[in-house]
């Protein structure tokens, strides 16, 4: 089996969609080893900055000389994103292999895995199998009835901030949403999470049930935004960061206090930062002035509109955006776009994407926007004002390529 032919079996026989439960995961793990029980595992939840989080914590132990294991989602262009050992993306022909593997022994003992639990089955064996030190692994969907929340005793679970988002499956308050997530908390385990976090209390009172030892991010860093480059201070020195976002304070808040509890040398954390990468994250072309960003709920929105008036007040910005009928894009209109900001809306192939006519007629008072293809990224692109691609992870993803060649 090759690659294509591993993706069409891994989308096919209707895998995309959400059935959320252990169940199903439990047995393809026990059936090939129990391979999660054979790594370290630093478990990540949350709404927003759950993948920064995970991705520069990754990068840090890689720094340090541990073997690591990251394991993301979603993906924007191939699927062998979304599982790496330090930094390095599993290759086709290994995906392909996991792929066959997991599938068949699914299918033999009759057990009907989604897309996303084959992908966790994969991450974990492929991770087992290489003999990774650490693993760093990102929850789908909550927490609580996620396919990753098998780790019996993660050396450290970590929850980012907590917003609305995905209410018909979590919740639709915030509170609901926090005890789903805090359902990766284990019994005499360690928590970490943030101070400001909106789900602070049901946290806390969940770790304390749980007789979890909970420790608090409360230190935020100091970040500087000079020519275009962006640096933040460690023990008093001054740091290339390239992940732009006022909201990564707090996310550095919470990746510090972690490497604090790891015992990470300073010099592994300065180097860590320095080379941080989170693509389609408030990811900055400079020579384009191009700035892309997958600001897909209410929160994400307001932190995009503060990093874009802190970063580029003065400039004139044009949006390429386009949504999924899965998110409160009303509320995400009325947060990130001005009166004179200039707004092109894309159709993305996508079943659940929001059609031109119906995102324009939903949202009467945006005047300025006008429905953009493909065929236009060229010009696109070639504007000298600000340009904001944003949006669906989805429609990024299918730009993605194009937008950075």
């Amino acid at each position: 089996m090759n690659y294509e032919q591993a993706k069409e079996l891994l989308t096919s026989q209707g895998k995309f969609y959400i059935n959320l439960g252990l169940e199903r995961i439990q047995s393809i793990l026990k059936l090939i080893g129990n391979p999660q029980e054979k790594i370290k595992i630093i478990h990540v939840a949350g709404t927003n900055g759950k993948g920064s989080v995970s991705s520069i914590l990754a990068n840090i132990l890689k720094c340090a000389g541990y073997k690591t294991g990251l394991y993301t989602s979603p993906h924007l262009v191939e699927y062998t994103e979304r599982i790496k050992i330090n930094n390095i993306d599993i290759s086709k022909e290994d995906f392909a292999t996991y792929i066959e593997k997991i599938c068949t022994i699914a299918e033999t003992k009759n057990i009907h895995l989604t897309e996303f639990e084959i992908l966790t089955a994969i991450a974990f064996k492929y991770f087992a199998d290489n003999k990774v030190k650490i693993a760093v692994i990102e929850t789908g969907l909550g927490g609580r009835f996620d396919a990753t929340n098998v780790c019996k005793k993660p050396i450290l679970s970590i929850i980012t901030s907590i917003s609305l988002d995905h209410t018909d499956r979590l919740g639709n308050t915030i509170e609901k949403i926090a005890f789903e997530k805090a359902g990766i908390i284990k019994p005499k385990s360690t928590i970490l999470t943030e101070i400001s976090n909106k789900g602070f209390k049901i946290i806390k009172n969940t770790a304390e049930e749980k007789k979890a030892k909970l420790i608090v991010a409360t230190n935020y860093v100091n970040m500087n935004f000079e020519n275009g480059n962006n640096y933040v201070s460690i023990e008093d020195k001054k740091c290339e960061f390239p992940l732009l976002g006022l909201y990564q304070k707090a996310n550095l808040s919470i990746v510090l206090q972690a490497v604090e509890f790891l015992k990470i040398k300073t010099e592994a954390v300065i180097e860590g930062l320095k080379t941080a990468k989170w693509p389609a994250r408030l990811e900055y072309i400079k020579d384009k002035n191009l700035l892309i960003d997958g600001a897909h709920n209410p929160d994400a929105a307001k932190e995009l509109r503060k990093s874009l008036d802190y970063y580029f007040n003065n400039q004139k910005r044009i949006f390429l955006y386009s949504t999924l009928n899965t998110k409160d894009y009303k509320e995400i209109a009325k947060i990130l776009f001005n009166e004179d900001d200039e707004i092109y809306y894309y159709e993305f192939n996508n079943k659940n994407a929001i059609s031109f006519e119906e995102y324009k007629n939903n949202n009467p008072q945006i005047i300025n926007i006008k429905q953009f293809n493909k065929d236009q990224l060229k010009d696109f692109l070639l504007k000298p004002e600000l340009k904001i691609v944003t949006g669906s992870l989805y429609m990024i993803g299918e730009l993605y390529n194009e937008l950075k060649s």
